[in-house]
């Protein structure tokens, strides 16, 4: 009994770590996989021995979440659903009745609450009884009804998820100190909690209602269906749903398992709820679990195989993630041989060694992870230099998660953003190279500098063996790198990423020295300043930035590669010569602001981010509009002109 004891309280506390990382600090320390192992061998001790302990996860619905947002109790306490992986359990748990079968979505759950047809209060599940509220947030999710035309007061419960194919594309432009995000999930219960919700509406959070509480007079039958089409037309997204009984379940539940490898929206599993709403509620709940609803989570697919090596990936933070690589096996209907172990926590946790037998499988049956490892050999060496710069690492521990990390300011996986600068459209326009695309070439050793890139044909073999390559997507890429070697010295000094210097800045300074590029680079500081529309802090940007011999070194090597185009100064057309100009709304004649703004920079014009009395036009195609720039251009006398009236300038001129 003392060692089921002992077990017992080595279980709450490493369970309760977990779920403290999980739930406060969006961060995971082991696998689902793992946890649920874990919490399944506490709950069968708990009911040998008769005894639970206080603060057993068993009893918690979950954890108090910890930030500067307020707090707020729930009306109406959220309990956690009891589980199972047996579609078998599933149809006796019916005993006859019929239910609703829904995707358990993988996100932040939410509740939302209506008065008077407009949205009055959003509140995080937190702990279950109080949660944060995020009602500022909530407004600016793509998919909530800010107004609906029920009156009364309307409660409903949801979650907020990002989509598969957004997280991807969203999480490889986070800044840089938010690139911890390892799935949706995570990815999204930081967006959701956002203290600025400038940030939330970047993040394409949608909600998907997966439960009404209460609306007020209102009758749905009895029938959980009902309040499903209600929602609807109310203007809600419902998560997907269907009527089943025990004959047909298990045939929907291998549906919905066909789909979920397609499924753009993140999932863990299936919910079914009782349709007969007043029996599901006589039932009542236990301690931690309602009675009328139940969580089936997939059944995993788990191979056994042998790690053959682990690959330490560089990040634009300096993290260094180990991924484990193992011999091929057959997950779920594909072949995977990769999967990320996350940290240094997961990977002494698990002893990993070369040669180990492994257990492998498919979090949510799309996310390869490591379920176990059965040698437990913990022959693995912590690298003591950066896989991509040769720099000294170090292990840090962050909130309990231990981590390495690469010391090296100058290490060239930290350096994404600016190569990202580099082949942009106003600098080297290099089209076909992504900042994903970037980043594997620089995790591959093939990129160190920025002249590197016009030097990607040397690595032509592996290049065309990469995921996402071929032969003519390689021979598209080159081509561009090709076109690129032709390129003005405004969009050359652009390109280097100098602290305060966009590309209006950048042709400024090469037209005051009519392009004498070795005449700017002997031009001192005051100099500069004496350029029109260069201030002191571009002059000393500038200046500093070609005083460090690093930099200069980098502008020779370019400068080896690359063609400066003539650019005839004295024959443009400056008629906007002095003016300032501030662009809002959106256009129509151009393809973006950029296209315009550069227009304008041609025509000798300054654009600005906000309205000023230095303002000479404002341009926005809704002139009448109450946007707070219109409001102030009026009350400074500053014209308004459309795209039409400002074309109609240029033609005339």
């Amino acid at each position: 009994m003392a060692a089921d004891s002992n077990r017992m309280k080595e279980l709450v506390e490493i369970l309760n770590q977990a779920s403290r990382a999980y739930y406060m600090q969006d961060t995971e320390i082991m696998s689902n996989y793992e946890y649920d192992a874990l919490y399944d061998e506490l709950q069968a001790l708990e009911t040998s021995t008769g005894i639970t302990l206080s603060n057993s996860p068993t009893v918690h619905v979950g954890y108090e979440v910890l930030s500067e947002l307020p707090k707020e109790r729930h009306e109406y306490p959220m309990l956690s659903l009891d589980k199972t992986k047996d579609v078998h359990a599933l149809a006796e748990w019916l005993d006859g009745q019929e239910a609703v079968l829904s995707w358990k979505m993988d996100g932040l759950t939410i509740v939302l609450t209506y008065e008077n047809g407009e949205l009055a209060q959003a509140v995080t599940r937190g702990n279950g009884y109080v949660g944060e509220v995020i009602t500022n947030n909530a407004r600016v999710f793509k998919n909530i009804p800010h107004r609906i035309a029920f009156k009364g007061k309307l409660t409903l419960r949801g979650e907020a998820v990002i989509k598969y194919s957004d997280f991807y594309e969203l999480n490889s432009r986070l800044p840089d100190g938010e690139a911890k995000y390892k799935n949706p999930r995570n990815l999204c219960s930081g967006s959701v909690r956002q203290l600025n919700n400038a940030v939330t509406a970047e993040r394409n959070v949608y909600f998907f209602a997966f439960a009404l509480v209460v609306a007020e007079n209102e009758n749905f039958g009895n029938s959980r269906m009902a309040q499903y089409e209600w929602l609807k037309s109310q203007g809600f997204d419902v998560v997907e749903h269907v009527l089943v009984n025990a004959a047909n379940i298990g045939k929907y539940v291998e549906d919905f398992a066909g789909r979920i490898v397609d499924n753009d929206f993140p999932s863990d599993g299936l919910v079914l709820t009782l349709e007969d709403i007043a029996y599901g509620e006589s039932l009542g709940t236990t301690a931690k679990f309602p009675r009328n609803s139940i969580a089936f989570k997939w059944a995993d697919e788990i191979k056994e195989t042998h790690l053959t090596e682990v690959e330490w990936s560089a990040s634009r933070t300096g993290l260094i993630n180990p991924i484990a690589v193992f011999e091929p096996v057959e997950l779920e209907g594909t072949t995977v041989s990769r999967a990320s172990l996350h940290n240094i926590s997961i990977l002494k946790a698990l002893q990993m060694g070369v040669g180990d037998e492994i257990q492998v499988y498919k979090a949510n049956m799309i996310i390869p992870q490591i379920a176990e490892n059965l040698t437990r050999s913990d022959n693995l060496k912590i690298p003591s230099e950066c896989p991509v710069c040769g720099g000294a690492t170090e292990i840090r521990n962050i909130n309990g998660v231990s981590s390495l990390y690469c010391t090296n300011p100058d290490c060239s996986a930290k350096q994404i953003k600016l190569f990202s600068l580099f082949v942009s459209r106003d600098a080297f326009n290099i089209e076909g190279m992504s900042e994903a695309t970037l980043e594997k070439f620089i995790q591959k050793g093939f990129l160190h500098h920025l002249a590197d890139i016009f030097h990607l044909s040397q690595y032509h073999d592996e290049i065309v063996e990469m995921d996402g390559f071929g032969e003519k997507s390689y021979t598209r890429l080159m081509t561009s790198i090709e076109k690129a070697r032709d390129i003005t010295l405004a969009k050359l000094i652009y390109s280097l990423g100098i602290l305060n210097i966009g590309l209006s800045n950048a042709k400024l300074l090469c037209q005051s020295y009519n392009n004498d590029l070795d005449a700017l680079l002997r031009a001192s500081s005051e100099e500069l300043t004496a350029i029109n529309g260069i201030g002191p802090v571009i002059a000393c940007s500038f200046t500093e930035y070609f005083a460090d011999k690093k930099h200069l070194e980098q502008l020779e090597r370019l400068l080896q590669e690359v063609h400066i185009e003539k650019e005839d100064f004295s024959s443009e057309d400056k008629m906007f010569d002095g003016m300032v100009f501030v662009i809002t709304g959106s256009l129509h004649s151009f393809k973006n602001r950029n296209e315009l703004k550069n227009l304008l920079e041609e025509k000798g014009a300054k654009v600005a981010g906000s309205v000023s009395a230095k303002t000479s036009y404002l341009i926005n195609n809704d002139a009448a509009s109450s946007s707070s720039k219109n409001k102030k251009a009026r009350e400074l006398g500053i014209p308004i002109l459309t795209e039409d009236a400002l074309l109609a300038m240029l033609n005339n001129h």
